[in-house]
């Protein structure tokens, strides 16, 4: 609405100024006259006036009856003033012409408005992007076989068919099948978890290497992804939107505008300069029209906006980049946000006798055939080791354990511990300390079975980023805490804030937790930000102060935050604390300016100074206005001078991945 007024009062406002004798007189130039063109700048400013003032006047409607006047009102009674004083010049009951004034200012009102309702605008495609995560059909079993249908035709009790890859269309139990499910999503864990008849699955989660026959227990506003939604929609609705700065000073200044101009005219009406109270007091009330003050913030906004997103900084909310200067704790999610969020090989050890360069490649021509997410990053790892995978033959998925394939004319298989259950077989004393210890680490450790023996064992974790260790001390030197919530177990949580040098670990949290962990560390009126990648994470985001998204992170966690962090650094977090800094000190410059000059220049456009021999003129102080202006925004043009602290991408270089 603002963008749309702004271009069509735009466009009317130019010929209202090209048209008026003060700015030709001003320029030197003379438009020729025709019949009827003393009226032309009236009509065009009546048409301004009406269109693109209104929306200021209905909010000054709605701030009066609140009995909370603020920049709505004051903008109102400058252009009310301005309107009328322009129609008693234009009938020659005033010796002036200020239409200019009343184009330029509902114009420059429009547009700090537009920037800053673009600024502010937080997208609730959050929802819409969790809606997403279910499929838009099911298989329904049958007793002829199974059949497609929508999910608004499953009831409890149901079974639907689950093949591999795809996505679960409601909670359930498993009744047969077995297969590994990826939960990440919903509780940030960053392992597939083995599922078995009798076990839980949750709709929206992932199956792979197997496939699900799922007797639904929930549906609809009964599942647990509903529940996220739930808690995401009530996050954002009951997020604090704290009065802007400029708010509070319109609200100053209309009560100042206001009795300085009643104060200005009763007091020259009763010293009997009629006509002086009442062009001084239009003079006092116009010189009040917020031009600056409307633009001291949302052209900052504006800006920094600009300014982030040259640096990888998405700026989606303005109360978010506000806040951030004000942060106490900074807490990360791990999975996908201080990690990588994909598993990566991270050790291996070998059996006596068995080289170590022939375990891997006999372990990675296994696993070469899987499209499991362990085998991918097993031959990956081995790859990146300048190893090549052995020719395999056979290739069986086992689901829920492992694989098995023929190398070397061996039948091998790779699993972890429920494929030596099944085969009778336990880890080797030589082998068993170092898989006990990665496993206290909370890493993945698979073995390696070759004729009918463990010859080998890998472990496998989710990789660190290795710039979260720098993020992590750039935040404690600048007096920020830091806190890490995840889904995975404890072991996994304190190894990896060990490693970091994070403060304090909250593990195993579900995502309701993560909502209620963020208000707990709100507490004793402490600011927080919440920086995470995952579904599960929305809620928390959303809950937090300051809600900072993974670019590389899901929709839901993008939808859900103030901040996105396009390059996916976690640096890049501290880089949001100095803009917000620097902003902060931007806004106050301009607010400063903004009021102190009206609080000087009404008195002299009450004319305080005419015993003195100087009466301010009111196209002159609309003058001084319009130079106000430019001061606060050649102020702000001084914040692109700003450069951030980060080792990604230089400034001014383009981001080419997608927030």
């Amino acid at each position: 609405m603002f963008r749309d007024r702004f271009w069509l009062t735009l466009a009317l406002t130019v010929p209202v100024v090209l048209l008026s004798h003060d700015v030709q007189t001003w320029l030197g130039y003379t438009i020729p006259m025709f019949p009827g063109s003393d009226y032309l700048p009236a009509i065009l400013g009546t048409i301004v006036f009406l269109y693109g003032g209104l929306v200021f006047m209905r909010g000054a409607v709605g701030e009066l009856r609140d009995r909370q006047p603020g920049m709505m009102t004051l903008i109102s009674l400058a252009i009310v003033v301005a309107f009328v004083t322009s129609w008693f010049g234009t009938l020659g009951l005033f010796e002036v012409e200020i239409w200019w004034e009343l184009a330029t200012l509902i114009t420059i009102m429009l547009l700090g408005h537009w920037l800053e309702m673009r600024s502010i605008a937080q997208a609730r495609g959050a929802l819409t992007a969790l809606a997403e995560l279910l499929p838009d059909t099911a298989e329904r079993v049958t007793g002829a076989g199974t059949e497609t249908v929508g999910l608004s035709a499953l009831a409890v009790g149901d079974v639907v068919l689950v093949r591999p890859g795809a996505r679960v269309p409601a909670d359930g139990t498993v009744a047969a099948g077995q297969a590994d499910v990826d939960e990440s999503m919903i509780t940030g864990e960053s392992r597939s978890v083995a599922k078995d008849v009798g076990d839980r699955v949750v709709a929206g989660t992932v199956a792979a290497g197997g496939s699900l026959r799922i007797r639904v227990d929930a549906i609809g506003e009964q599942t647990a992804l509903s529940g996220i939604m739930r808690l995401v929609e009530a996050a954002q609705a009951s997020a604090s939107r704290a009065q802007a700065l400029a708010d509070r000073a319109a609200a100053l200044l209309f009560y100042v505008a206001l009795a300085a101009g009643s104060l200005t005219l009763v007091a020259w009406w009763i010293l009997g300069d009629r006509e002086g109270a009442l062009v001084r007091t239009a003079t006092v009330l116009v010189i009040a029209c917020p031009h600056a003050l409307g633009l001291a913030i949302p052209l900052v906004i504006a800006i920094s906006t600009s300014l982030g997103a040259r640096n990888g900084l998405l700026v989606k909310n303005r109360i978010a980049l506000e806040r951030a200067r004000e942060l106490d704790v900074v807490i990360f999610d791990k999975t996908g946000t201080l990690t990588r969020g994909q598993p990566a090989l991270s050790d291996v050890a070998a059996a006596h006798g068995v080289d170590e360069t022939e375990l891997l490649s006999t372990v990675a021509a296994v696993e070469s055939d899987s499209e499991h997410p362990l085998a991918q990053a097993i031959v990956r790892g081995v790859r990146e080791r300048g190893i090549e995978p052995a020719v395999p033959s056979g290739f069986e998925s086992l689901p829920g354990r492992g694989a098995r394939a023929v190398v070397g004319g061996r039948t091998v298989q790779v699993g972890g511990p429920r494929l030596l259950a099944e085969l009778g077989l336990s880890t080797p004393t030589e082998l068993r300390a170092q898989a006990d210890r990665w496993a206290s680490e909370g890493r993945t450790v698979l073995h390696v079975v070759a004729d009918s023996r463990v010859i080998g064992a890998l472990a496998v974790e989710d990789e660190i980023r290795p710039e979260s260790r720098e993020a992590v001390d750039r935040l404690h030197e600048m007096g920020v805490k830091v806190a890490m919530i995840t889904g995975d177990s404890q072991a996994v949580a304190d190894s990896v804030a060990r490693r970091l040098g994070i403060d304090e670990v909250a593990a195993q949290v579900l995502p309701g937790d993560k909502a209620a962990a963020v208000a707990r560390f709100q507490a004793g009126r402490r600011r927080v930000a919440m920086v995470g990648d995952g579904v599960n994470d929305a809620p928390a985001l959303a809950t937090a102060d300051v809600g900072i998204a993974i670019g590389a992170g899901t929709d839901v966690a993008v939808e859900s935050a103030g901040i996105v962090l396009v390059r996916s650094d976690p640096r890049d977090v501290v880089g949001a604390i100095e803009l917000s800094r620097a902003t902060y000190r931007k806004m106050i410059q301009n607010l400063v300016w903004a009021t102190g000059y009206n609080l000087v220049a009404i008195p002299v456009a009450a004319g305080v100074l005419v015993p003195w021999g100087f009466d301010l003129p009111m196209a002159v102080g609309a003058i001084l206005m319009s130079v106000s202006t430019i001061v606060v925004a050649a102020n702000a043009q001084l914040l692109r001078g700003l450069r951030l602290r980060s080792d990604g991408l230089g400034e001014g270089e383009p981001v080419t991945q997608p927030a």
